[in-house]
């Protein structure tokens, strides 16, 4: 069976028998967990063989374990990480051999629970006034460091059996509002956008999936880029991405509209699919409504991103562990 254009939450730490039959039903492409989903070890196993026997086949499981406010998986069963700008000026020159060590830790923690995508690295360049919810979430405000902290970010996660998803494309580090709140608005100069923002974008564009900045730039359309076919042929012309793209969360009050009617119009603007979050049925069976079954560019894409699911290179976790604390002065 085709995949559906939608990657869909869940409610709890369970799969209700309507969540189960809702999702064999629509066939979303994948799953994204957050902290209502999450208890231990053996019930996030379950959980994910769950959602995978939901939909009868290996689907993608994403999240968002970056590290620092943004991880769902916390202590005491999971380790815990600096946010990466924090642990970047603890590591000073070693930060990209720290930045790798982290995100091998961090893969090997997914692939033991059955989780196979992480929603980073983030391309976004730090800006001063750059919203506190975003600042210290990114790798820093030169085009050069960012670019190169989102490479080792990458291969560790790959080298850990789990694939990286590029965010916030084509930019979000401009952002002085949290986009979970309210839209951000951008009135900069093309040139200098290209420059700067869209830079580290472009220089990463060869990563097999990317998630979308819910962000407007005048210069280039008043929609935001989420639903723009303005801003998304930007993207795959321009930045030259040709990878898999997933909307940021469409439930997030930047965009306006019903969920359905934001899906309608990412998939209409180019997206190749829905990220739906929040796990309440009513929305997710609006977004199923009017997500169809993924296009041939769109399934191209997503076979060329699962092409990239490896067994985990062996390594000696104890030993990562604590070159890494020695990098960060722990």
């Amino acid at each position: 069976m085709t995949s559906h254009s939608m990657i869909f939450g869940c409610e709890g730490l369970t799969l209700t028998p309507a969540e189960y039959r809702f999702f064999a039903s629509a066939q979303p492409w994948g799953f994204i967990l957050f902290a209502r989903n999450i208890e231990d070890r053996a019930q996030l196993k379950r959980l994910t063989n769950d959602l995978r026997g939901a939909v009868g086949w290996n689907a993608p499981i994403l999240i968002d374990q970056e590290g620092g406010r943004v991880q769902r998986m916390r202590a005491p069963e999971w380790r815990e990480y600096l946010p990466a700008l924090d642990q970047m000026e603890r590591a000073g020159a070693d930060a990209a051999r720290a930045m790798y060590l982290r995100n091998r830790l961090i893969a090997e923690e997914l692939y033991d629970v059955g989780i196979d995508v992480n929603c980073a690295p983030l391309a976004d360049v730090i800006w001063p006034e750059s919203h506190p919810v975003l600042r210290n979430r990114c790798y820093g405000s030169d085009v050069d460091t960012v670019v190169a902290m989102c490479r080792e970010t990458v291969r560790g996660f790959l080298d850990g059996g789990v694939l990286p998803v590029l965010k916030h494309v084509p930019g979000y580090g401009r952002a002085v509002v949290d986009g979970h709140k309210d839209l951000p608005t951008v009135d900069v100069p093309l040139a200098e956008l290209e420059a700067l923002d869209f830079a580290p974008f472009k220089q990463l564009n060869d990563i097999k999936m990317g998630m979308t900045a819910h962000i407007v730039f005048p210069v280039i359309d008043d929609l935001p880029a989420t639903t723009s076919p303005k801003a998304m042929r930007m993207i795959r012309n321009e930045i030259g991405f040709d990878g898999l793209i997933m909307t940021d969360d469409i439930s997030m009050e930047a965009l306006s509209g019903t969920v359905a009617e934001r899906s309608a119009a990412s998939l209409a603007a180019g997206c190749d699919l829905v990220l739906h979050c929040n796990g309440e049925m009513p929305d997710m069976e609006a977004v199923a409504d009017v997500c169809g079954r993924m296009g041939a560019k769109a399934q191209s894409r997503a076979k060329a991103a699962l092409k990239q699911r490896k067994t985990p290179m062996e390594i000696d976790i104890p030993e990562v562990i604590a070159e890494l604390e020695r990098l960060i002065g722990d």
